[in-house]
C-alpha cells in the first residue's frame, strides 16, 4: 500500500503589490484582521505624493521612524522635487538618498511585505508605486546577557546566550574573529517563520556534515518551531533511544570550542539553547571549565563524572540484586546489619527501591516547577521528612534511603542534563531486570545497552568513538584530558581537512635551554 503524504495547508500571499495605495492598504488590513498593533499612517510628501508607512507596534523603534524616515521625507526641498521627474525617480531618491536608516530593501510581493513587518521593519508605500521600501527599524524588549543558569562554572566566562539569535551570533563572532566562520540562514515553520542559522568554520568542518544538516533542516515541514528542541527531534539520527545524539548548551565559550574542533552548530531564534553536532557519548561528560584549569584536576573531575553516571544508573539495581539473590556476596557483619534493618519491612527490596525512586523523582520535578524562592527548600525538606518518616513507619529500610539518596545526588554530577535523564530512565529498567534475574539480568541489560550504543550514529559519526571504533589519537580528550601542548590535532571524525590546531613544539622547557638559545 502506497503511503500518501499530508501537505500542510498554509495561505499564500504571493500576489504582487498594486500601484494603488488604497488597494494595498485595504489588502494589508484584510490580511491582519485590522489588528490594532499594525500601525498605518498616511501623509502627503513634500512633492505632493500620497504616501503611507506601516509597522508593528512593539517590534519597531518609533524614534528611528520619526527621525530617519518621516522627517527626511517630509523635509524634501523644491530642488529635490525638481530632480524627481517620474515615480521611479521618487522611489529611488527616497530609498537611496533621503532615508537615513541602516538598510533598505525593495519589496514587491505581499508575503515579502508581511515578512518585513514581522521582522520589525517599517514599510513605505506611495500612490503609483507597485513596489515598497522596507527600512530597518527593528527594536524590541529582550533579556540581557546573563550567566547561564543550567551550566554554571567557577572559572571561566560568565556570559550566556539569550533569546535573540542576532545577539547569539555576535557572541560567537566575538570569540572567533575569522572570515571562515560561515553562517547560513533558514526560516522554518510555515506559521512562525522562525529564524534558524547554521554556523561552522569553513575549511575545518566536514562539508558532508554541513550538507547533511542543511538537507535535514530543509526537509522539515511544520507550522511552528518555538525552541531548538523541536529541531533536535526532527534532525536527530535515532528517535527511539534514551541517549541524546545532539548536545544543547547555552554557553558561548563551549559552542565556540566545538566550532573550532570542526563541529556544526544550529542557532534558533527565541531560545538560548544552541544545538551542537555531531557528538559522541564522551562529549556529554566534558564541561567547558575542564579547559580553564590544570589538566590533572580536569582529568580527576571527568573520571568522577563517569563514576557518578555509573552509580546513578546501577546502584539501586545492584542493591536489589545482591540483597535478593546474592546475599553470599555481602560481608557477614553488613549482612546482619541489613537483615536487622529489613526486619518488619512488609515490601520486597524492588518495591522499596521503586517507591523511593518515584518519590525522589516527584520531589525533583516539584522543586523545578515550584517558585524559585521555595522550590529548593521544598525538595530538600521534603526528601528529609519523607525519608525519615518512611524509615520510622517501617515502610523502607534506612539502607535503601541512603542508596536512593546517593543515586539522586550522583545524577546531578553529569554536566549534560539530557544524558543524566537517560541514566534515570535506564535505572528503572535495570531495577526490573535485577528483581527478576539478579546480577545476570543487570549484565544482560548492560550488554544490550552497549550493543545499542555501538549502533548509534550522530550525523555519520559513531557514538562511542574513539573507543568503538578505537582511535588512539582521540583518547587524549575523552576520559582524561592531556595538557594543552599535547593536543596538537583536532578530533579526526569532526574535522577531516585541517586537523592541526597548534605548533608541535609547545612543550614547556623548565631547564631554560630555550632562553639560552635565544
Amino acid at each position: 500500500m502506497k503511503r500518501t503524504m499530508n501537505k500542510i495547508s498554509q495561505p499564500e500571499h504571493t500576489e504582487r503589490l498594486s500601484s494603488s495605495l488604497r488597494k494595498n492598504m485595504d489588502r494589508i488590513k484584510s490580511l491582519t484582521g485590522n489588528s490594532s498593533d499594525f500601525i498605518t499612517r498616511t501623509f502627503q510628501g513634500a512633492n505632493g505624493l500620497s504616501m503611507a508607512i506601516v509597522y508593528i507596534n512593539g517590534l519597531t523603534d518609533t524614534t528611528v521612524i520619526n527621525d530617519n524616515i518621516l522627517k527626511p521625507i517630509l523635509s524634501e526641498t523644491e530642488a529635490d522635487m525638481a530632480e524627481q521627474r517620474t515615480l521611479a525617480d521618487s522611489f529611488t531618491a527616497i530609498k537611496d538618498i533621503f532615508l537615513t536608516v541602516g538598510t533598505t530593501n525593495t519589496v514587491n510581493k505581499i508575503d515579502d511585505f508581511m515578512s518585513a513587518l514581522y521582522n520589525g521593519n517599517t514599510v513605505i508605500l506611495a500612490e503609483g508605486w507597485d513596489l515598497a521600501i522596507s527600512a530597518s527599524t527593528s527594536k524590541w524588549e529582550q533579556r540581557g546577557i546573563e550567566e547561564p543558569s543550567s551550566q554554571s562554572v567557577i572559572r571561566g566566562p560568565k556570559d550566556g546566550f539569550t533569546e535573540n539569535i542576532n545577539t547569539n551570533v555576535a557572541l560567537l563572532r566575538r570569540r572567533i574573529k575569522s572570515p571562515n566562520l560561515w553562517k547560513i540562514d533558514r526560516k522554518i515553520g510555515l506559521v512562525t517563520q522562525t529564524d534558524v542559522c547554521v554556523m561552522y568554520l569553513k575549511g575545518i568542518a566536514d562539508d558532508a556534515v554541513v550538507k547533511e544538516v542543511l538537507q535535514r533542516l530543509d526537509r522539515i515541514e511544520t507550522d511552528s518551531i518555538l525552541e531548538s528542541g523541536y529541531l533536535e527531534e526532527f534532525i536527530q539520527d535515532q528517535t527511539f533511544t534514551p541517549f541524546p545524539t545532539i548536545i544543547n548548551t547555552e554557553r558561548p565559550d563551549s559552542v565556540a570550542a566545538s566550532i573550532l574542533e570542526g563541529q556544526v552548530v544550529v542557532l534558533v531564534d527565541g531560545t538560548p539553547f544552541v544545538l551542537v553536532l555531531p557528538v559522541t557519548f564522551f562529549k556529554f561528560f566534558i564541561a567547558s571549565e575542564d579547559y580553564y584549569q590544570r589538566f590533572d584536576i580536569a582529568s580527576f573531575l571527568r573520571i568522577l563524572r563517569y563514576c557518578a553516571f555509573t552509580v546513578s544508573m546501577l546502584l539501586p539495581s545492584l542493591y536489589i540484586a545482591i540483597t535478593t539473590f546474592h546475599q553470599e556476596m555481602i560481608p557477614s557483619t553488613l549482612l546482619v546489619s541489613l537483615a536487622a534493618q529489613r526486619e518488619g519491612i512488609p515490601f520486597p527490596a524492588f518495591f522499596e527501591a521503586f517507591m523511593m525512586e518515584i518519590t525522589f523523582e516527584v520531589l525533583r520535578e516539584a522543586g523545578i516547577r515550584m517558585p524559585r524562592a521555595i522550590g529548593s527548600a521544598i525538595s530538600i525538606v521534603g526528601a528529609l521528612v519523607l525519608g525519615q518518616a518512611a524509615v520510622e513507619a517501617g515502610l523502607v529500610s534506612a539502607a535503601m534511603v541512603i542508596v536512593v539518596a546517593f543515586t539522586a545526588i550522583s545524577s546531578f554530577v553529569v554536566p549534560a542534563f539530557n544524558v543524566a535523564i537517560a541514566a534515570r530512565l535506564i535505572r528503572f529498567g535495570l531495577m526490573i531486570l535485577a528483581a527478576t534475574l539478579g546480577l545476570f539480568g543487570i549484565m544482560s541489560g548492560l550488554f544490550f545497552l552497549l550493543i545499542h550504543m555501538t549502533a548509534l550514529r550522530s550525523f555519520g559519526v559513531p557514538y562511542l568513538v574513539p573507543v568503538s571504533p578505537f582511535v588512539p589519537k582521540n583518547l587524549k580528550d575523552t576520559v582524561i584530558r592531556v595538557p594543552w601542548w599535547m593536543m596538537v590535532t583536532r578530533p579526526r571524525l569532526f574535522s577531516k581537512k585541517n586537523n592541526v590546531r597548534q605548533n608541535v613544539n609547545l612543550r614547556p622547557d623548565p631547564s631554560g635551554k630555550e632562553e639560552e638559545k635565544s
